[in-house]
């Protein structure tokens, strides 16, 4: 098996963004019910221009791609999406430290962590954090327990794809949604649904490294 690499790394970003313009529309539908109906059709911009920015600028480890995804989506993506995004992956580059399963888990939690601070919300709140914090939990649980890159990934989607589901009886705490009240439960919060195509992507691109 070959180690997460930069190329790894940038296959990981192309599959998140092949994913997100699948499903923008659904991504648009989700937060038309209980935000302003453009989480799909700016997560698709920015993540398309992530994509060509790292193929104007190919780096040559895996901490300089992540970052220069960060600054892009930082840069092009509207609303609360793109300085939460951008902070995730900013957060896992500085955390990247070696190219095996730990380090990948390190990284995801780091980006977690940032993504908590920035955005002053925990899980609960109806956000994307339900999504990547039982992510990070799998992810973390596996690899102690000696479980391959590939398993590890695929226990954090599964993980990311139920606390996403879970997110639609909650009542919102924070964005947007919150100004709804109780009228915000009942549907899937969108920023949890892209977080959780977002680990579906690292377990399908990183399968069989690390």
């Amino acid at each position: 098996m070959s180690a997460v690499d930069a190329a790894a790394v940038a296959a990981w970003v192309r599959e998140f963004t092949r994913l997100v313009h699948e499903q923008r529309d659904e991504l648009t539908r989700l937060d038309a019910a209980i935000g302003d109906a453009d989480h799909g059709t700016n997560l698709d911009r920015g993540t398309a221009a992530a994509v060509a920015a790292l193929g104007a600028r190919p780096a040559d480890d895996a901490a300089a791609v992540l970052t220069t995804v960060a600054m892009t989506l930082i840069k092009t993506v509207g609303g609360a999406s793109g300085p939460l995004y951008g902070t995730f992956f900013l957060r896992a580059a500085g955390a990247l430290d070696g190219d095996d399963g730990r380090a990948v888990a390190a990284a995801v939690r780091a980006g977690y962590d940032g993504v908590v601070a920035r955005g002053r919300a925990e899980r609960g709140d109806k956000t994307m954090l339900d999504a990547l914090g039982p992510a990070c939990d799998a992810l973390d649980g596996a690899v102690a327990a000696g479980r391959s890159l590939e398993e590890a990934l695929g226990a954090a989607a599964e993980a990311a794809a139920a606390g996403r589901d879970a997110t639609a009886p909650l009542v919102a705490r924070k964005g947007r949604a919150s100004y709804l009240g109780e009228r915000s439960a009942g549907h899937v919060d969108p920023g949890a649904a892209s977080a959780a195509l977002l680990v579906q992507a690292a377990a399908t691109a990183l399968a069989g490294r690390g």
